[in-house]
């Protein structure tokens, strides 16, 4: 069976890359042109080159494929990528889809994100029943894949076979840029995190969200949605996690919300704008207001989705980032 992977090079892609080989898929991957390939350097993979941007060429690369698997988005919460976030995760996945549909290919896995699911305001755990709006959505990361999760279920009601996966927060190696959450671990790693604020989030082994993905392809229903995740954690039990694996110290200080929000305010809003290359992003500390929990039952019965150890992610996480060079010597 062929599938085509897009975002290939990417954290969650490259680990979906990696399930499907151990599957005995053939793959074949979008890479963009001057992209770090690092993470698909090696693979017994096809590499076709181009963007999300052109139907026609990706008509052409989907042509002979039985799957796709839009992976590819453009994870960033940083103001000034907005213009970047629409043009990848909005008109993208209409590009992808489009193509694909174009192409003949009778399966699709979308990638969405459980930030398209939002959260509820009584902060109980969120399901895929949990509905949201435009406007309640915090960043235009979330505003993008809520409208790109828009558009891939407008074509599952027409018809297109499309199962949607939304992803919690996947911990675990070829985070290679790294996401906001990598980045949590390489500040704590690299000591760079005197406090913290009170917030929580899902954590999930980014190799079961990849398993995840292959068990929609043979068992999801089409126009479906299945949240990928697994444990709900505090934030301060992160780092208390971190702290057990690492023997570095968790910061025990936290701090009001409004501390942070005003720093990250100055910092990306008003020295941002004057060339200074900001630290912390104003969206990610609005976000962090509220608990970020999901519940990913429906996921587990119909799917079979793996719950691995969470302790165990984030293992393989820190080793990653100290292998990567993400971490300065001791």
């Amino acid at each position: 069976m062929r599938a085509f992977v897009t975002g290939a090079t990417g954290f969650v892609g490259a680990n979906v890359v990696r399930a499907l080989l151990a599957k005995g898929f053939d793959v074949k991957a979008l890479v963009r042109r001057g992209s770090d390939r690092r993470n698909v350097d090696g693979l017994p993979i096809h590499k076709v080159e181009g963007d999300l941007s052109n139907i026609d060429n990706l008509t052409s690369a989907l042509t002979g494929c039985d799957a796709l698997f839009h992976v590819a988005a453009h994870y960033s919460l940083w103001r000034s990528d907005s213009k970047a976030l629409f043009r990848s995760n909005v008109e993208g996945a209409r590009n992808i889809l489009d193509a694909a549909s174009r192409a003949g290919v009778s399966r699709i896995v979308y990638t969405s994100s459980v930030a398209a699911i939002g959260v509820p305001p009584s902060g109980e755990a969120a399901t895929e029943e949990t509905r949201t709006s435009l406007d309640r959505l915090v960043s235009d990361y979330k505003k993008t894949k809520f409208l790109g999760e828009q558009e891939a279920l407008a074509r599952a009601a027409k018809g297109q076979h499309i199962v949607i996966v939304n992803p919690s927060t996947p911990i675990g190696p070829y985070d290679i840029k790294p996401t906001p959450t990598g980045e949590i671990i390489v500040r704590f790693l690299n000591r760079r995190m005197p406090a913290y604020v009170e917030t929580g989030l899902n954590i999930i082994d980014v190799e079961d969200v990849a398993v995840g993905h292959i068990l929609a392809l043979e068992r999801g229903k089409p126009g479906e949605r299945y949240i990928l995740g697994n444990k709900n954690l505090t934030f301060k039990a992160l780092l208390d996690i971190l702290e057990a694996i690492t023997g570095m110290k968790a910061p025990t200080v936290r701090v009001p919300h409004f501390i942070p929000l005003a720093a990250a305010f100055v910092d990306e809003l008003i020295l941002g704008r004057l060339g200074k290359k900001p630290a912390v992003s104003f969206d990610s500390v609005r976000m962090s207001k509220k608990a970020m929990y999901y519940d990913s039952s429906k996921a587990v019965k119909e799917l079979g989705l793996p719950r691995s150890s969470v302790e165990d992610a984030l293992k393989k996480a820190v080793n990653w980032f100290r292998e990567s060079g993400l971490v300065k010597p001791e």
